[in-house]
């Protein structure tokens, strides 16, 4: 079993910054995919970024690219996300998630572990 801890959120103004983290304990000695996924209220959970568990290889979805930016520890049992240039529709709960699998998919459906989220929100 993988255990997710999310930490970072916050309520900042439009055009701020934030940095998310992710802290993975538990079996990760295989290394896992992580991914950033949130959840805006009334609205469906969606694909915000995700890493291969080298950290080599990333994805973004279209809404945050050139803005966010997700990274690895150096440990590896640890992610990032650096959020940039917040917008109001940023406002949602983030969570953390990890796959077995190295490839950085977008999908919730291939990633086995998640964390317990933590609520970003960005004021006008």
């Amino acid at each position: 079993q993988v255990q997710l801890v999310e930490s970072g959120g916050g309520l900042v103004q439009a055009g701020a910054s934030l940095r998310l983290s992710c802290a993975a304990s538990g079996r990760t000695d295989n290394n896992i995919a992580m991914a950033w996924f949130r959840q805006a209220p009334g609205k469906e959970r969606e694909f915000v970024a995700a890493i291969h568990k080298g950290g080599i290889i990333t994805n973004y979805a279209d809404s945050v690219k050139g803005r966010f930016t997700i990274s690895r520890g150096n440990a590896k049992n640890t992610a990032y996300l650096q959020m940039n240039s917040l917008k109001p529709e940023g406002t949602a709960v983030y969570y953390c998630a990890g796959r077995l699998g190295s490839i950085p998919s977008g999908s919730q459906s291939h990633y086995d572990y998640w964390g317990q989220g933590t609520q970003v929100a960005v004021s006008s």
